[in-house]
């Protein structure tokens, strides 16, 4: 392989949704992998690159699949599938079977193709960099047992069964994960990984961070689960029938901790680094295949989310005025702008942004912070097709949401659309104006509400031509009627006005 493709992982989070974190400890694993062999590693929240191959973590909480066709994306299934598994949309598993895909389990390939050789394999092994300098030895740590999970009936008899035979297990009392979670692992004797599904298969993830922090684990073994060989001796495996008399007898002896102790060096040993190689010739063959194949075309998006950082909105054109908060572009609406505008991004890749070509434009809390609010709308106007959408959500100005921010520069109520509606000849408007298509009040979760327990107020504006009697209007108020420049049409007009 000659030359490496820009790596971009991206992972998947609905708004505030906690356990996207989950995948931060893979998407961690990939990038290691892949820059030991030399390839630039991006990642992002919910961000494609146009300009790299993409590795896509937690697609199952909602992808839309047409981005495939402008971006090369390559889907890391962590889920259980098939019978006895997670209960994932059946439009995952429909784009699992259209896609590129690299796979944790084999025993997952054949819920979603009948072609598991064109399904490249990854284990999840041993990550030097969370290797702890000085982690207290496992016989003083002050957490007995440790499960880290969600809970289900199955899961709560098994640990019910350990507490009885005498030992304590600690468990999170809220979601909790990365380097916060990882302290908490380094204060326990052991991990206790039980099955969450009747399919069994292992779990790698959680079991390879934790052999990887040097902290032995305790897992639940059927004849389903069927784990990779660097896992085989290298933790303590307990069935039904041996759970009371493991943890009775065997756990936490002195031949536990020596046994622990080498069980963690072998794991160390083992190197992934051929799957991986694998996996980027696959990519790089994948992307390139790809990229060639795809339009050449600037992209004019039809939709344009105004913000980004915990905004960002997959598949819509990303603006916003700060670089750190990763746009698609940065442009600052709030100033004049020369349409059309067109250029090269990271994200959105070759992009034509020109007036009157957008449906729906979306501002969540930006409307309060923007020092010139009349150009910013008025841009905004500008770039909608007749009939497009602007929804605004804003607080409301008799709610304690309307001054919280510091940076708050306005607030704003039921009579703050007058002037881009009824009074936009103010504004320099004519031809077009906006008309409040819908109207309503939410509260501080974002729940429809009355105006008595409004915390925000959600506004659609439409963009709407301007009626003669609009135009009359806008021409009696306007100092300039608001009359064109007159094109002279006879070339020696001029010259023939001039008496002989």
């Amino acid at each position: 392989m000659n030359a490496l493709p820009d790596i971009h992982l991206c992972i998947v989070q609905p708004a505030g949704y906690v356990h996207s974190l989950g995948f931060l400890d893979q998407a961690r694993y990939f990038r290691h992998q892949f820059r030991r062999m030399g390839a630039a590693v991006s990642l992002a929240k919910n961000r494609l690159r146009h300009d790299a191959v993409n590795f896509v973590f937690g697609a199952h909480l909602g992808f839309e699949a047409a981005l495939r066709q402008r971006y090369s994306c390559v889907f890391v299934n962590l889920e259980q599938l098939g019978r006895g598994g997670a209960a994932v949309p059946p439009a995952y598993v429909r784009l699992l079977a259209g896609s590129a895909v690299v796979e944790y389990d084999a025993d997952n390939i054949a819920a979603y193709t009948t072609h598991a050789d064109d399904v490249p394999l990854f284990p999840l092994l041993s990550a030097p960099y969370l290797r702890p300098a000085n982690a207290l030895a496992l016989e003083d740590r002050p957490i007995d047992l440790l499960f880290i999970g969600s809970l289900n009936e199955r899961r709560k008899a098994l640990i019910q069964r350990i507490e009885a035979s005498g030992r304590t297990v600690t468990l999170f009392d809220a979601p909790t994960y990365g380097p916060e979670r990882d302290q908490v692992i380094l204060q326990a004797k052991a991990v206790l990984n039980t099955h969450f599904y009747s399919s069994s298969r292992f779990e790698q993830a959680r079991v390879s961070h934790c052999l990887s922090l040097r902290t032995p684990v305790i897992s639940e073994r059927t004849p389903q689960t069927r784990p990779h060989e660097a896992f085989e001796n290298n933790v303590f495996w307990f069935d039904d029938a041996g759970l009371e008399d493991f943890f009775k007898h065997r756990f936490a002896t002195p031949g536990f901790y020596a046994e622990a102790r080498a069980a963690i060096e072998r794991f160390e040993q083992f190197d992934p680094i051929e799957a991986y190689a694998d996996i980027l010739a696959f990519a790089a063959g994948f992307g390139a295949t790809h990229q060639q194949q795809r339009s050449a075309v600037a992209w004019q998006p039809s939709h344009i989310n105004l913000g980004s950082g915990k905004d960002y909105k997959s598949g819509w054109l990303n603006i916003d005025i700060i670089e750190r908060a990763q746009p698609d572009l940065v442009l600052d609406l709030g100033q004049p702008v020369d349409w059309p505008v067109q250029g090269h991004t990271p994200y959105a890749g070759e992009l034509l942004l020109a007036e009157g070509t957008v449906e729906t434009i979306y501002a969540n809390n930006v409307l309060e912070h923007v020092p010139d609010l009349p150009q910013l709308m008025g841009n905004c106007l500008a770039l909608l097709k007749t009939g497009g959408s602007f929804v605004i959500e804003v607080p409301y100005e008799h709610a304690a949401t309307a001054w919280q921010d510091p940076t708050h520069l306005r607030a704003l109520n039921e009579k703050s659309w007058l002037y881009y509606t009824d009074w936009f000849w103010y504004l320099g408007w004519f031809e077009y104006r906006f008309k409040v298509e819908q109207f309503g009040y939410l509260d501080e979760s974002l729940r429809v509400c009355g105006r008595e327990s409004a915390a925000f107020m959600r506004v659609t504006l439409n963009k709407v031509e301007t009626s003669a009697r609009e135009r009359t209007t806008a021409r009696v108020m306007r100092a300039d009627f608001a009359l064109p420049d007159d094109e002279l049409l006879y070339e020696n007009a001029a010259h023939d006005a001039v008496p002989a």
